[in-house]
């Protein structure tokens, strides 16, 4: 091949190589888009994607093939995010892989996949399925790519359960080969019952309930039996069972019989050995006295001391001190005379009452006068005459008023016998009997009428004081200015500013609070500082925020916490670029405050897009330009070349130039060089530096991206920066 030959060659795969587009930015896998598709390509014009083997209702467990593709033409170039919120994916196919719990292609060079998916346990509800596919026209570029979007909610199967039935429920002892009515009190209790269930669910868990005379007894829930231990005789139990196979009950079902505890009656009197106290004797069954004779051979049951009566008077032998005589059973006093014939039958010195006068004839001072039966005083008159019967010197009292004759002051005035003080007035009538300076108390205070201040008034007797109030009412008695203390604080309610309240007492700077519970005592404005910073509440416009007193711009936060303490309309600087969160449209983002256009991307990030964007596509044009023009060069290169050729062929004069001789080393001496009529293009090597990071974010999708000073941007893919553009 000539040198010229190579050469254009060489322009030809240089320009050929010019015109190879980049490789697309995700062509290795994209999650995160299943439900909103790959903005980065084209629009949302593409058909819906479609999946098979999907059920319409799933088994909890079940695995399931799946196939889903890019619609028609199903050959192409493209690429899927596909995400189910439930369930585990396996069994990848081609060009298929797992990624952050989502499926997304590996190469583009596809646009149908299969995956089996399994679906979650029982109970996970419905399953969502989104997908989005991409279909790429293969110009290995984004303009003129489409992609689309489908979802599936697939709903988990519900297998109705058929409760279990329990039937032939009975209670039953195990010796017993039914049901029974009766069982011993020392014999355990069981319950039976058959157990079915439509669907072949085992029995789990029934639940069993005992009852004792009608009440639940809790102790022995879901137990199959009750012990002999927990049975008492006469009790009356019985039971009921409501199934269980693991899902649902069935209905409860009671026992078809009751069963009474009852006790064994060895000597068949129809009464238990337990409760018989002669359990061998069929004639006795009770000893209510425990004096070991049964109740029917015991004349008196009910006493444990006595069994016998012999002379049947109503008391037993034991008891009786005449056993044989019907007419006696005691003789209390011990004298020999039972106590019916003895008048005083506990007073073993008396038998007989001549006088009947209640008083034996051995003690009777008069046993012939029912009258009389004792002379105390020895004065001949007996004590029932003789108004004074232990005192000798009297025996009248003629006004009755329990002074004898011979000692009272008025014999004959019953309502006086003495005059004390010798005032003329007796002691009765006299409130001082021993007082000749008073005789009267009208008030009952216990202070005569003629020393008291306060003759009627019971409640007072001095006025100390002289202020009109008695000393008994006058909480100050000494002090004439002061009478009463409501509050108990000690200090007059004349003097003291807050009469009801007793903690205090001044209020220096009359604001109606006391100086004690004042914080500012001496300040009229301020009373209190809630928060204990220093500052009075009536001041403080935080009263109950130590951190806080002050909110200058009255936009209810304190100027300390407030970044903006003098705007209202601000107080919070999130990203600390001097403008306040409500005015910024990116307020945790330092380096956006604007969004003029209200598209979500701040006015700084994008200007730079823009920019990169109008650089991009101006370097796109004059690559363009650049291609248009090497390839006419190589075209006029090319076509100056067969001209040249064909003219050295020919020869100036048309003769036909012969062909040379490539074997020899050296050229013919006719012929001249021939002159080389063009430049070889010359391509400069050049050393590229790696680019440096302008700016660095994340977009809406989640995605990190790079925009970098040569103008290029890349984006992060999880395990790599991959250039974009």
């Amino acid at each position: 091949m000539s040198r010229i030959l190579k050469c254009s060659v060489s322009l030809i795969i240089l320009v050929m190589l010019l015109n190879i587009p980049s490789i697309g930015a995700y062509s290795g896998g994209k999650t995160g888009s299943s439900s909103s598709g790959c903005g980065c390509h084209g629009s949302s014009g593409g058909i819906a994607p479609t999946m098979s083997g999907l059920p319409s209702s799933y088994t909890p467990g079940q695995t399931y093939s799946l196939t889903w593709s890019a619609g028609s033409p199903s050959t192409g170039q493209g690429g899927f995010n596909l995400d189910a919120s439930s369930g585990t994916w396996s069994n990848l196919g081609n060009r298929v892989q797992l990624s952050s719990g989502e499926l997304t292609h590996s190469s583009d060079l596809q646009r149908s996949w299969t995956a089996d998916w399994t679906a979650p346990s029982t109970g996970s509800g419905n399953v969502n399925f989104n997908l989005a596919v991409l279909y790429a026209n293969s110009n290995s570029g984004t303009s003129g790519d489409n992609w689309a979007t489908n979802s599936w909610a697939v709903p988990e199967t519900i297998v109705q359960n058929t409760p279990p039935v329990a039937s032939n429920v009975y209670v039953g002892t195990s010796a017993s080969s039914g049901a029974i009515t009766q069982a011993y009190y020392d014999q355990d209790i069981f319950a039976y019952y058959d157990y079915d269930d439509d669907d072949g669910d085992t029995e789990s868990n029934s639940q069993l309930r005992w009852t004792k005379d009608g009440i639940n007894v809790p102790q022995r829930n879901d137990f199959s039996n009750v012990p002999s231990s927990y049975t008492s005789i006469g009790e009356v139990w019985t039971m009921s069972v409501t199934p269980y196979d693991g899902d649902d009950f069935g209905s409860t079902v009671s026992a078809s019989n009751s069963v009474e505890i009852i006790d064994y009656d060895t000597d068949g009197d129809g009464y238990g050995d337990q409760s018989d106290a002669f359990p061998n004797d069929p004639n006795e069954h009770l000893d209510s006295d425990s004096d070991g004779v049964g109740d029917n051979a015991d004349a008196f049951p009910n006493d444990s001391t006595e069994t016998v009566d012999t002379d049947s008077d109503g008391v037993g032998d034991n008891a009786d001190a005449f056993p044989s005589d019907p007419n006696e059973t005691s003789d209390s006093d011990n004298d020999g005379v039972g106590d019916n014939s003895d008048a005083f039958p506990n007073d073993s010195t008396e038998t007989v009452d001549t006088d009947s006068d209640g008083v034996g004839d051995n003690a009777d001072d008069f046993p012939n006068d029912p009258n009389e039966t004792i002379d105390t005083d020895d004065d001949g008159v007996g004590d029932n005459a003789d108004a004074f019967p232990t005192d000798a010197g009297e025996t009248v009292d003629t006004d009755g008023d329990g002074v004898g004759d011979n000692g009272d002051w008025a014999p004959n005035n019953p309502n006086e016998s003495k005059d004390s003080d010798g005032d003329g007035v007796g002691d009765n009538a006299d409130a001082f009997p021993d007082d000749a300076t008073e005789t009267l108390d009208s008030d009952a205070d216990g202070v005569g009428d003629n020393g008291d201040w306060a003759p009627n008034d019971a409640n007072e007797t001095q006025d100390s004081d002289d202020d009109g109030v008695g000393d008994n009412a006058d909480a100050f008695p000494s002090n004439a200015n002061e009478t009463m203390d409501s509050d108990n604080d000690n200090v007059g309610d004349n003097a003291d500013a807050f009469p009801f309240d007793s903690n205090e007492t001044v209020d220096t700077d009359g604001d109606g609070v006391g100086d004690n519970g004042d914080w500012a005592p001496n300040d009229g404005d301020e009373n209190s500082d809630s928060d204990g910073d220093g500052v009075g509440d009536n001041a403080d416009v935080f009263p109950n925020n130590a951190a806080e007193t002050l909110d200058s711009d009255g936009d209810g936060v304190g100027d300390n916490s407030d970044v903006f303490p003098n705007n209202a309309s601000e107080t919070l600087d999130s990203d600390l670029d001097g403008v306040g969160d409500n005015a910024d449209a990116f307020p945790n983002d330092a380096n956006e405050t604007l969004d003029s256009d209200g598209n979500g991307v701040g006015d700084n990030a994008q200007l730079i897009a823009e920019n990169l964007a109008a650089e991009k596509a101006a370097e796109d044009k004059a690559r363009q330009q650049m291609i248009m023009v090497v390839s006419i060069v190589v075209v006029l290169v090319v076509a100056s070349l067969g001209a040249v050729l064909f003219l050295r062929k020919r020869g100036d004069d048309g003769v036909d130039v012969p062909e040379k001789d490539f074997s020899s080393q050296v050229l013919p001496s006719l012929d001249k060089p021939v002159q080389q009529t063009y430049q070889q293009p010359v391509v400069e090597q050049t050393v590229v530096s790696e680019p440096t990071v302008l700016r660095q974010w994340t977009d809406e999708a989640g995605y990190t991206w790079r925009a970098m000073d040569d103008g290029s941007n890349y984006w992060w893919t999880g395990s790599e920066w991959q250039r974009s553009d």
